[in-house]
């Protein structure tokens, strides 16, 4: 029994431990834990085993047992397993206080390995933090704002909150129905739908809001069917008939009413839905600086796009190239409502406003995209306008009107060049539009002659482009047929495939037209000879120019949710209001752009290559330079050319300057100064006529005539520079250009007053001086002297051989002969030099007597000669007399430097005459010196400054630089850029397109 017992209980200890352990553990436990239920129970462990485990036992009886009172049992020996049986439940015990600390160290050793586990894992994973920037940082600040614990607890139940959620099935099957509810029933509306058969969604428009809408339209269509049947049945008793139309008229009227309701339900719900969807737009694109402004944005399709037509604005403004790309052309009678479309369209008044006037000169193309803030912008000015400030809106208008009164040449009224402008905003729909000057039939008094043909060919300009949308704008509020621009879009687009046709002021014209069915005529396209792919009506004010966006649109609803073309069916929801029209024309657009765009960069692709190819064969050597890379490079070689009079040497200014004055004053120092003096008796009368005249000459003539020669010579050496060829590096194609900047240039620039009054100070004290030093300054000056003589007695010479003609030499050798007139002169001559032979120190004017003498002697000779002949005469032989007499005292002063120290005392000699011209060429030299300093340290650095200003003026005015940098190679060049850059842009944007379609 007792065995019985022992093995019961070791088996319950093993079950135990098995229970408490896992996995592949469970054979080690057992084989470590029960030893006594092995002994006992386990027949397949040896005899030997359990020996010697018992003797373990005995040991560990009074080692984990010690305290507890412990009885004394005798030891008896005996064979086999019989001295266990006294203590088999002491061996129990044991082996249980054993097992607590086997799984108390399992515990802690499988915590650690589940720790050291999951800090593994945890090592593997990637760091993430550089990611943080995706989460906006609103996100990881909730907590400081919002209790969340307080929130938890508000909330209801989650049974509750499953009462209150809508019923999403229902909610996907209206929105998968509602292509079908817009599908329209002509076949020249596809474009604007995505499906046009029915025949597969009639069950699904059965379901949900939009399956009651269309189910209401079937229920009108059939009591309609019925009333028009009853009514057309003659076999009917006349009472039961009158009776059945009433109540068939009834049943439409109140299922109209239900339609009409239900459709303004609807749409107020997509308004909502809209206007939510525009809040999140605008919140998820003014995420915070931090995150998203530091990273590099991309631009967005719309905007790439826009750049591509800008350079084609900018490349061909007369559409000359085959530009095919697609952009919506506003066009439209003269105040039809165009401008009113386009700003309900862009969701600002941007546009100038005028009461019946012209107010579109120039067509304005404007690029909308979506984006935080509601801002324009114009192509080429960096200021924003915020589009939510009227302050803003009025300076926007206000130039927008200045910019198209500048692009309109003098006695013209309308103008073809372009004007872009980028409008951004949440919620604005992504397409390029160009509004165009309304049509005209009637010239009003100063407009110019070719008004009207000018609109013409401006708007069939942008319209014959087969890839573009022409949004054709009619006026409802005038009779249809004082339309003009409708058979214009006829002509263009003659099948309707690219055109939207868009009645305006429909609310006008509800209430003055007699028959509304012709506005349900002219919506279904019946009443007008032109074709189109949608017909929309929209209302876009009530004529008051200070009206906003919002209201205007408020008033388009209320007025639409009343009006009776509406509750008739005449018009359908999906043909209505700006907004409906705005969605309609952006898919239009897109649609275009992706069918046409590829085939348009391949066409710049094959233009490219002709203009690479016609290059290389034209220019081989040279560089593909366009107009502004050829300016920089004229600006380099002319600022270098600058920079070069800078380094010209001291000694070459001072060559020309001193060369060149004394040119321009010799004349008055040898007739006014040095003549007149040298008719003096003696010394003292010489020095003091010559210092009064020299006084009188410096204070009133030499220093402007010293700065006049001054700036001239600036002038020839920078004119030199600029136009002295450099070789083979010299290009003549900038010629031109640097004629212009030289001419502008020297006009800027202005000499520095300041410089006449010190020069006149120098030059006043440097003509004192008197002393000459040294022998070689001496003979400086009777060089300069014998020079100077020689050089006026020269001229003389030459005038009196053209005064008395040809000597005997000429006359018999070349031929020649003598004038009446010459030969008279020629006998005064004669008579005139015997005169000074028989005087030599006569004065150099003729006395009354003297003359009659003269001209008596040659009345005897048979000569008639006038007494101003004789004076005339006389002055030029006396000058050549005089001039070969202060040659030969030149001759004889050349030593007498020695008598000049010792002022000519006891000597004959007297040379004061040396010593003018020596003041003379030392002011000369000092003014020259002066000058030279005053350009290179003032005038060569306020030139350079002048020519840097000219130039960046130039950089600034294109039309300058097209009229200065011309030729073919120049065009080329300019094409190939245009194209190159064109196409590059587009593959870019096709390759952006097809990332977007992903």
């Amino acid at each position: 029994m007792w065995r019985a017992r022992a093995a019961a209980a070791s088996c319950v200890v093993c079950q135990n431990a098995l229970n408490g352990t896992h996995g592949t553990r469970r054979k080690a436990v057992l084989q470590k834990m029960c030893f006594v239920s092995q002994s006992i129970h386990h027949s397949r462990y040896p005899i030997s085993k359990f020996q010697r485990l018992s003797l373990r036992t005995s040991v560990q009886q009074f080692s984990t047992l010690n305290r507890y009172p412990l009885h004394k049992f005798k030891l008896h020996v005996k064979y086999g397993s019989q001295p266990h049986r006294n203590f088999w439940l002491a061996r129990v015990a044991s082996r249980l206080l054993k097992l607590r600390y086997i799984v108390l160290g399992s515990a802690v050793g499988g915590g650690y390995t589940a720790k050291k586990t999951y800090d593994q894992w945890k090592d593997m994973l990637p760091d993430l933090s550089e990611y943080k920037w995706i989460v906006p940082d609103f996100v990881w600040e909730l907590d400081e704002y919002i209790d969340f614990d307080k929130l938890t607890k508000a909330l209801p139940a989650s049974e509750d909150l499953m009462k209150l959620l809508p019923d999403f099935d229902k909610i996907g099957e209206s929105f998968g129905s509602l292509r079908g509810f817009f599908a329209p029933d002509s076949s020249r509306e596809t474009a604007f739908r995505a499906t046009d058969q029915g025949g597969e969604n009639d069950k699904q428009y059965k379901k949900g809001l939009l399956g009651e809408l269309i189910h209401l339209q079937q229920q009108i269509q059939r009591h309609e069917e019925e009333a028009r049947r009853a009514t057309a049945d003659p076999c009917s008793p006349g009472s039961s008939q009158q009776k059945q139309k009433v109540s068939d008229k009834e049943k439409v009227d109140q299922l109209q009413e239900e339609l009409l309701h239900t459709q303004l339900k609807y749409q107020r719900m997509l308004e909502r839905l809209e206007k939510e969807n525009k809040e999140l737009r605008k919140i998820v694109l003014q995420k915070d600086d931090k995150g998203i402004h530091q990273r590099k944005l991309k631009k967005s399709l719309i905007d790439m796009y826009s750049e591509v037509l800008d350079i084609l604005s900018d490349y061909d403004a007369s559409y000359n190239t085959q530009d095919h790309l697609p952009r919506v052309v506003v066009v439209g009678d003269q105040s039809a409502g165009k401008t009113s479309v386009l700003e309900m369209i862009a969701q600002a008044r941007i546009f100038p406003r005028g009461s019946g006037e012209m107010m579109t000169r120039s067509p304005v193309m404007v690029t909308l995209s979506e984006g935080p803030h509601h801002v324009a912008m114009f192509k080429d000015s960096s200021r924003e306008f915020d589009l939510t400030k009227e302050e803003d809106l009025a300076a926007l208008r206000n130039e927008i009107e200045v910019r198209m009164r500048k692009s309109v040449s003098e006695g013209c009224t309308v103008s073809a060049q372009t004007i872009s402008l980028n409008v951004k905003g949440p919620g604005l729909q992504r397409m390029v539009l160009v509004d165009l000057p309304g049509v005209i039939s009637t010239m009003t008094s100063g407009m110019a002659p070719d008004t009207k043909e000018t609109i013409f060919s401006i708007s069939k300009a942008y319209m014959q482009n087969p890839n573009a949308i022409i949004l054709c704008i009619q006026d409802g509020s005038v009779d249809a047929e004082r339309s003009i621009v409708t058979d214009l879009v006829s002509q263009m687009d003659p099948q309707g495939k690219r055109t939207i046709f868009v009645l305006t002021k429909v609310d006008l014209a509800e209430k003055n037209v007699a028959s509304p069915n012709r506005i349900q005529q002219i919506i279904e396209g019946k009443l007008f000879p032109m074709k189109a792919l949608g017909y929309f009506a929209v209302v876009t004010g009530k004529g008051n120019s200070c009206e906003s966006i919002d209201s205007i649109r408020e008033y388009e609803e209320e007025f639409f949710q009343n009006s009776k073309l509406l509750k008739k069916c005449m018009l359908k929801a999906h043909q209505v209001t700006t907004r409906n029209l705005s969605l309609a024309v952006s898919d239009c657009f897109w649609k275009m752009v992706r069918e046409s765009v590829e085939q348009q960069a391949d066409a710049f692709k094959a233009t490219r290559f002709n203009l690479e190819t016609e290059w290389k064969n034209n220019y081989p050597r040279l560089r593909e330079l366009d107009r502004n890379e050829l300016f920089e490079k004229a600006k380099n070689e002319i600022l270098d050319e600058v920079i070069s009079l800078s380094q010209v040497t001291p000694k070459h200014w001072e060559e020309i300057l001193q060369k060149t004055l004394w040119e321009r004053v010799s004349t008055h120092v040898i007739e006014n100064i040095y003549l007149p003096a040298a008719q003096a008796l003696n010394a003292g009368t010489f020095n003091t006529t010559v210092d009064i005249k020299l006084k009188q000459w410096t204070d009133k003539q030499l220093p402007s005539k010293a700065v006049e020669v001054a700036w001239e010579t600036l002038q020839e050496e920078f004119s030199r520079f600029m136009t002295e060829p450099k070789g083979k590096e010299h290009d003549n194609i900038f010629d031109k250009l640097k004629q212009a900047v030289k001419e502008e240039s020297i006009k800027r620039h202005k000499w520095n007053e300041r410089a006449e009054d010190s020069l006149r100070v120098i030059q006043h004290n440097a003509l004192e001086d008197r002393s000459i030093s040294d022998k070689q300054q001496w003979d400086a000056a009777i060089q300069f002297m014998e020079e100077t003589l020689q050089s006026r007695l020269k001229d003389t010479e030459s005038v009196i051989e053209d005064m008395v003609g040809p000597d005997w030499k000429k006359r018999w050798l070349y031929w020649m002969g003598r004038t009446k007139e010459q030969s008279i002169r020629n006998e005064t001559k004669n008579e005139l030099e015997k005169m000074i032979r028989c005087n030599e120190d006569h004065p150099a004017y003729l006395a009354n007597d003297e003359v009659t003498t003269v001209r008596k002697n040659l009345e005897a000779r048979g000569v008639a000669v006038d007494p101003c002949l004789i004076k005339d005469t006389w002055h030029q032989v006396y000058r050549r007399h005089f001039l070969k007499g202060a040659l030969g005292h030149c001759n004889l002063c050349r030593r007498g430097f020695y008598y000049y120290q010792r002022h000519f005392v006891d000597s004959e000699l007297e040379c004061n005459d040396v010593v003018l011209f020596w003041r003379i060429q030392r002011m000369l030299a000092i003014t020259a010196n002066t000058l030279r300093q005053q350009l290179a340290n003032t005038e060569v650095r306020r030139l350079e400054k002048n020519v840097k200003e000219v130039l960046e003026d130039f950089a600034e005015d294109c039309e300058k630089k097209v009229k200065l940098i011309t030729g073919k190679r120049v065009q080329l060049a300019e094409d190939l850029k245009k194209v190159r850059e064109i196409q590059e842009k587009l593959e870019v944007f096709i390759e952006a397109l097809h990332q977007e379609e992903k």
